[in-house]
């Protein structure tokens, strides 16, 4: 149980630092598709830029890196926390690590693919229809600024999803195992 408990603290320790780095990546894509996103809203949103208009700063990649981490890092520990405790119900240590491993990589590929869905849900539909979400003044780039604010929310959702796709993994995978037993 010692061993199941470390792998446990492990996990949310870990999952916080893949999460943040999957909001780095995130968001340095979509900093590619809508700057104006960071410039005239996540910027100034997450302090980097406290006056009104458009945030203007030296090195902009690195802060969009900074907003990324710091947008995901706390839903990998929720993350974390609950496949982890999950995992609890495997043999022993070592099938709770490979289950764990394998549901948070579930997690991420349901996240990337539910986010680019969001994406394109903006892109091809939102874009065109109008949304009644806040949009700063003076967009130059409306519609991917729409696309991106569209795949930012989806990748929330999808960080809920691929969390149920996880624990629906490692249910299937424990009852793997334990007809695995039996035969």
């Amino acid at each position: 149980m010692l061993k199941k408990l470390l792998v446990l603290i492990l996990t949310i320790f870990l999952t916080p630092l893949v999460a943040g780095l999957y909001g780095v990546v995130h968001d340095q894509l979509t900093y590619t598709i809508s700057p104006e996103y960071y410039t005239k809203f996540k910027f100034i949103q997450f302090g980097m830029w406290d006056l009104d208009g458009e945030a203007h700063l030296p090195n902009p990649r690195t802060c969009v890196a900074v907003v990324g981490f710091l947008a995901t890092w706390w839903v990998g520990v929720f993350i974390g926390f609950v496949q982890g405790l999950n995992g609890l119900m495997h043999a022993d240590a070592s099938t709770m690590a490979r289950c764990v491993k394998r549901s948070i990589i579930i997690t991420l590929v349901v996240t990337l693919f539910t986010g680019l869905v969001g994406l394109a849900y903006g892109k091809f539909y939102l874009a065109s229809i109008g949304v009644d979400w806040w949009l700063p003044d003076g967009l130059i780039d409306k519609e991917n600024f729409i696309a991106v604010g569209s795949m930012h929310n989806f990748s929330y959702l999808g960080g809920l999803l691929g969390l149920c796709a996880g624990i629906i993994d490692q249910v299937m995978q424990k009852r793997k195992n334990s007809l695995r037993k039996i035969l």
